[in-house]
Parts: C-alpha cells; structure tokens; sequence
C-alpha cells in the first residue's frame, strides 16, 4: 500500500521546492492536500509523480483532460502571485485539485469545467476535503464564467495554441491570466495583466501542458 504522506512530501521536496517555488503558502498547501483523492481508481499510486497524470481517454483531436504535474501547476500559481483576498477563475478544473490549491491562497474560487463528469468529480472531492470557497460551474472552458466576473486572477489549467484575449476581458483592472502558450517543445507559460483596455503579457517560465478543449489554433488556409 502506497504511503500517501511520504510520497506527499517527496513530491513537494523533490519537484515542488526544486523548481524554485518559493511561496510557502503553495508549498504548505501541497503538502496537506491529498492530489491522490483527485485521480481515477487505480491511479491513486502515480498522483505524486513528475507527469500530467491523464484523467480521461484522449479523443480524436482532443488530447486526454490531464492533472498538470506539480511543478508546473505549482509555478504556475505563484507567477498568478495570488492575494487572500483574490477572486479567482480556475479555467478547466477538471477533478478539483487546482481549485483546492488556489481555495487555500484567494478569497474565493470559480471552478470552471465544461466535462459534466469531472464537473461532478470536482463538487465530490473540494466537499469531501471541507473547501467551503470553491464554486463548481460548468460551461465551455473559452467563454469564462461571466456571471462572477470580474476576477482578479485567471488560471488556465492547460497550454493554448491562441493568446485567450476573451478570457482576459473577464480580469478586473490589474487582474492577472496564467496560461501555458504554444506546444511543446516551444510552449511557455505566461502571465497576461489587463491594464485598461490593453492585455500584456510575458513568458515567466518554459512549460509544456496537455492542451485544452478549444484552445487550439484555427487551421491555416492552404490553397
């Protein structure tokens, strides 16, 4: 029986801290969150290792919904430099985990997933562990949840091939998007910041994600 406490804290030590992750809150986080409970039976034992951990089968032109490894999910939260009075929109929540780390930094949490099974999933796992900040919705994953906007913080759980200006509109002034941009080998992850009526964004690391449902570039017209 896999000793869920000490892969935990191996994960966190060798991954998570290795890789620059510096905000202790994130760190904390990790190591009392059970990213186990967040996997399908049977794949409880590979929940804490260095891989996007796939959570249902790929479909043609889909790519398998993923659990992002725990460097890149934990780096990516502390480039969203998240307040603890932050509202948040968790973009492709998919089974709970990213919402429940980010429900211990902000104020509050929008999980969003389109998937009504890993939507159920979700409400399962952020209820069994006592995550009272954390809202499942469920709706196409490029559209944001405009109901609860403006937030001050969007992550998106996943690589685009497109820059998502259309969830950017949702940040409040200031707001920051977390995204993993391109594929790999080339992808980067950026933060995008709305400043009035204009998004910059920069590349804070190298990444690569599985990528989102309706976040792949148009095809290119060939004649």
């Amino acid at each position: 029986m896999t000793d869920f406490a000490t892969a935990r804290r191996m994960m966190v030590d060798g991954q998570v801290r290795t890789s620059d992750v510096t905000d202790l809150r994130i760190v904390a986080a990790m190591l009392e969150l059970p990213r186990e409970r967040f996997v399908p039976q049977g794949k409880a034992g590979l929940a804490y290792l260095d891989l996007d951990l796939p959570l249902t089968q790929a479909k043609p032109g889909q790519a398998a919904r993923c659990l992002l490894k725990p460097m890149v999910l934990a780096k990516m939260v502390q480039a969203a430099a998240v307040a603890a009075d932050d509202h948040v929109l968790d973009v492709g929540c998919a089974t709970g985990y990213s919402s429940a780390l980010l429900a211990r930094l902000a104020g509050s949490v929008v999980a969003l997933e389109e998937d009504e099974a890993l939507a159920r999933l979700a409400r399962e796992n952020l209820a069994a562990i006592a995550v009272g900040n954390a809202t499942v919705v469920t709706g196409p994953l490029t559209q944001g949840w405009e109901g609860r906007a403006p937030y001050d913080v969007i992550f998106v759980n996943g690589a685009s091939e497109i820059v998502p200006h259309a969830l950017a509109r949702q940040l409040k002034e200031g707001g920051r998007l977390v995204a993993v941009l391109g594929r790999a080998p080339a992808a980067q992850a950026m933060v995008y910041r709305c400043l009035g009526s204009d998004i910059s964004g920069w590349p804070v690391f190298d990444a690569a994600a599985p990528l989102l449902p309706g976040f792949s570039a148009p095809a290119a017209f060939v004649f």
